[in-house]
């Protein structure tokens, strides 16, 4: 499990020729769906905001990416203990700072150069900018809450641009009848 704590995303200045994807995901709730699993595939880096809930969601994310991942209010036990509160990080020469619960932020992002909050836990998707700074939440990835939807989201990074956006998953129940979408 040490790879969550000591992978390192790209870093460095940023490069017009080389596009970054940073792959987002939060509250599985200790369900890695296959959908989820499938668009993270092919990111740089992966960041889950919290509520893990089994350390082996941390373990088979890393097989896809370099991950940093952090501590959210479900997320108990020692596995937990090695998590953070909040993670900063460097990609593509853009500060990314991520926290589990968005009301509990106690930064000013623009004035520490913080270029993108990623944030979890309302389990609803949201991208939004405001005074510079992208607030992204990817939405919950793990089992479906009340009528919200099951979502994942991604971060592109190319030279200056920071482009974010949410994405539904389709999901899938095995019925008598057939595979009927949700």
């Amino acid at each position: 499990m040490a790879a969550f704590l000591d992978s390192e995303p790209p870093s460095g200045p940023p490069s017009l020729d080389r596009v970054l994807r940073v792959g987002l995901i939060s509250d599985t709730h200790g369900l890695l769906r296959p959908e989820a699993r499938a668009f993270l595939r092919g990111s740089d880096c992966i960041v889950h905001a919290g509520d893990i809930c089994d350390p082996a969601i941390l373990d088979d994310l890393a097989r896809i990416a370099p991950v940093t991942a952090v501590k959210g209010n479900c997320d108990r036990g020692p596995w937990a203990e090695r998590l953070r509160e909040t993670a900063s990080l460097r990609v593509g020469g853009h500060l990314l700072h991520v926290i589990h619960n968005l009301a509990q932020l106690e930064l000013e992002p623009g004035a520490l150069g913080i270029r993108v909050i990623i944030s979890g836990h309302s389990h609803k998707p949201l991208v939004e900018e405001h005074g510079g700074v992208l607030f992204i939440n990817p939405g919950s990835a793990g089992p479906r809450r009340f009528r919200l939807p099951v979502s994942v989201g991604e971060l592109v990074i190319s030279g200056s641009q920071v482009f974010g956006r949410t994405e539904e998953i389709r999901i899938f129940t095995d019925l008598s009848e057939g595979l009927v979408p949700h």
